[in-house]
């Protein structure tokens, strides 16, 4: 007899009459009772948040949900003026673009923060210095410190300050966010010049701090970015911008011939 096939998932599952999702009944136990923010933690640490870890789940949400014409904005709206019968193929165009310049800083300074904290104990800490050692090293090894600098806010990111008030409002204010702030104090006397702690770096801080695992931050970041692309291309539907981009573009293109 052929060995049976199985598939376990803890995630959901549905009959003729019902809809399982995380053990609970998605019509009678989650539907108007669940906000999206809080279902969206609740399927990735396979826990249900408390009030205070929802607040600052979504406090990163909506930090991260737009920031203007980024690249991954003008993909999103130039690949819907090539092909609007596609919305989806434009909102993948622009979660495409997500990577270590924009949105992956996330994912970047959690993973950063908490190999530094691999070996350090937070009850007694002395943030400051395990920030100069953190610093000290990445420079050595000639890479850049994840969550510095930004190519706007180049005294302060105004989302940094808020995403950290908030965590400790809710009790969350914990070893990664600490070590981040940290970072910003420190930095100056070790790189020689003073940058700003991005808004990307201390949502990453913030999402570790909650216990989610940083293998997963990206996907967070790009489930923000997701409702702000979603808004570029309902103003897109109005407007037609991604035609004038293409149309700027192709007529100021300069052609080179190859030596």
């Amino acid at each position: 007899m052929a060995e049976e096939l199985s598939f376990p998932t803890g995630i959901g599952t549905s009959s003729a009459d019902r809809i399982t999702l995380l053990g609970q009944d998605l019509a009678a136990d989650l539907m108007g009772k669940v906000g999206f923010g809080e279902l969206a933690f609740w399927l990735v640490a396979g826990r249900r948040p408390a009030p205070g870890e929802t607040r600052v789940f979504e406090a990163v949400l909506v930090a991260l949900a737009d920031h203007g014409f980024t690249p991954t904005a003008i993909a999103a709206r130039v690949t819907y003026a090539s092909a609007p019968e596609a919305l989806q193929g434009a909102l993948a165009a622009g979660l495409l673009g997500g990577g270590s310049r924009f949105l992956g800083v996330t994912e970047d300074c959690g993973v950063f923060l908490q190999q530094t904290l691999a070996n350090v104990d937070a009850a007694t800490a002395d943030w400051d210095a395990v920030a100069v050692a953190a610093i000290t090293a990445r420079r050595a090894a000639g890479l850049l410190v994840p969550g510095l600098g930004h190519p706007v806010h180049k005294v302060q990111d105004p989302r940094t300050p808020v995403l950290i008030r908030i965590a400790e409002e809710e009790g969350v204010r914990g070893p990664h966010l600490r070590l981040f702030e940290a970072i910003g104090r420190v930095h100056p006397a070790v790189l020689g010049r003073t940058l700003p702690l991005n808004g990307a770096g201390v949502c990453g801080a913030a999402l570790a701090d909650l216990g989610l695992p940083v293998t997963m931050l990206r996907g967070f970041a790009l489930l923000a970015r997701a409702a702000g692309l979603l808004g570029h291309l309902a103003e897109e539907q109005r407007t037609g911008l991604g035609l004038s981009i293409y149309r700027t573009v192709d007529r100021n293109a300069r052609y080179v011939t190859p030596e």
